[in-house]
């Protein structure tokens, strides 16, 4: 069983952090959250505190649907609404392909590169932080309070490290270590996202314009592969955007996960508005 928490009330909304993370990555956007929406945070299997990623000879694609799936299943959950972050976000894309999502936000998704050229950039980003783990073993965590070290390792990651407290970064360290064989497995197989995902499936994708993990340039390619979706930039924002700006991060959320006209649209300069989202705002004029 997936380690997960539960807050608010309302439509559930699922949350999926990305790879290497743990559920509290959305602690910064948790309370404005939960004042709208019942809210899943859920450890990705072999992170955080569930249990160690295991194939059984299903293909990572197919050993993280039957994961996932099983999880809502034992809590009852029906075509929730489901929202992740890089792999997180690939997850749910995978849910709505499979229908078993009633809306997806993606910040940053994975899977959006087109070849594996354009994904050689991230697989060396992630080898890199593994080859430094490991060089520092158990000495991780006392490195990890420098603040300089934090500042260089959490830049990668979003424009304000600062932002992110001592004792979160520590549960960082922690949940990167154990996190070291999912991702090996991960990257040795991953694959991009060429599913199809239902029309009647709100999609959401948000990019990081400061994402220095997944390049922003994959932004188009997403819009290419999911046309009736809506695609937002997240100004000034890193690849894990909820410490950056968890105002705007939960905005995107709360209109992501419900009817556009029922949630006040986000500011023109962010993002264009969706064909879908267009419609819509005409059907009820």
């Amino acid at each position: 069983m997936l380690a997960y928490e539960r807050h608010g009330s309302g439509e559930p909304l699922v949350l999926l952090h990305g790879v290497t993370h743990r559920r509290q990555a959305w602690y910064p956007v948790l309370d404005e959250l939960a004042a709208h929406r019942e809210v899943i945070l859920v450890d990705l299997p072999g992170h955080g505190q569930s249990p160690a990623f295991e194939l059984d000879g299903l293909s990572v694609k197919d050993a993280l649907r039957r994961d996932f799936e099983g999880f809502l299943d034992v809590l009852g959950l029906d075509r929730p609404h489901v929202g992740g972050n890089s792999l997180g976000g690939l997850i749910a894309l995978h849910a709505a392909a499979n229908g078993r999502a009633r809306s997806v936000t993606a910040l940053s998704p994975a899977g959006f590169w087109r070849d594996e050229a354009e994904f050689a950039y991230t697989r060396k980003f992630f080898l890199g932080l593994l080859a430094l783990a490991d060089h520092l073993g158990p000495g991780a965590e006392r490195v990890a309070r420098s603040r300089v070290v934090r500042q260089v390792v959490y830049t990668s990651l979003m424009a304000h490290p600062s932002h992110v407290p001592t004792d979160h970064v520590i549960g960082d360290v922690r949940a990167f270590m154990y996190a070291r064989p999912t991702l090996r497995t991960m990257l040795a197989a991953a694959e991009p996202f060429t599913e199809q995902v239902p029309r009647d499936v709100p999609v959401t994708v948000a990019w990081a314009g400061r994402d220095l993990v997944l390049p922003r340039w994959q932004a188009e390619t997403a819009r290419k592969r999911l046309p009736h979706a809506e695609h937002i930039m997240l100004r000034g924002m890193g690849h894990v955007p909820m410490f950056d700006n968890p105002h705007h991060v939960a905005k995107v959320l709360l209109r992501g996960s419900a009817p556009a006209a029922t949630v006040a649209p986000i500011a023109a300069a962010n993002r264009p508005v969706s064909s879908r989202r267009r419609a819509a705002a005409t059907a009820t004029a």
